[in-house]
């Protein structure tokens, strides 16, 4: 994320949601047994969780961030497919083992990449509401 990490701040804002959507996961992962919300909502909202905690300790731009965060999430995928949880022997650690994931499915680059678009335009949102959006002027 170099260049996107303007400056060391707390925002309470992003950290409530950070705390809400982390509820909301765990609710997911405990109760819903369905073949949509838990496995692609919840990783839908897993990138919308890991933007909300990095923009709850560092002022940083909305694009670039959401962007590092679809990486970031990209790569655990990646430690799946290649079964990294297995070639540690982290299979006996439940936390790594949750954290990382066991199984690969390229349908949650998909939910990934919904997620960071989800991101985007509520950053987007956001900033017009606030009157923080640049305007541009239609070229003739």
């Amino acid at each position: 994320m170099a260049g996107t990490l303007d400056s060391v701040r707390f925002s309470l804002r992003y950290f409530a949601l950070t705390l809400g959507i982390f509820a909301l996961e765990l609710f997911i992962a405990l109760v819903v047994r369905d073949r949509i919300i838990r496995p692609f909502v919840g990783d839908v909202l897993v990138v919308v969780l890991i933007y909300c905690f990095v923009r709850s300790f560092f002022a940083s731009r909305p694009a670039p961030t959401a962007l590092a965060v679809f990486a970031f999430a990209c790569l655990v995928e990646l430690a799946q497919y290649f079964e990294l949880v297995a070639r540690l022997e982290l299979q006996d650690n439940a936390i790594l083992r949750t954290a990382i994931g066991t199984h690969f499915d390229p349908l949650d680059i998909l939910a990934y990449a919904v997620g960071t678009a989800v991101v985007m335009l509520a950053e987007r949102r956001r900033r017009t509401r606030s009157g923080q959006a640049t305007r541009r002027t239609p070229v003739p």
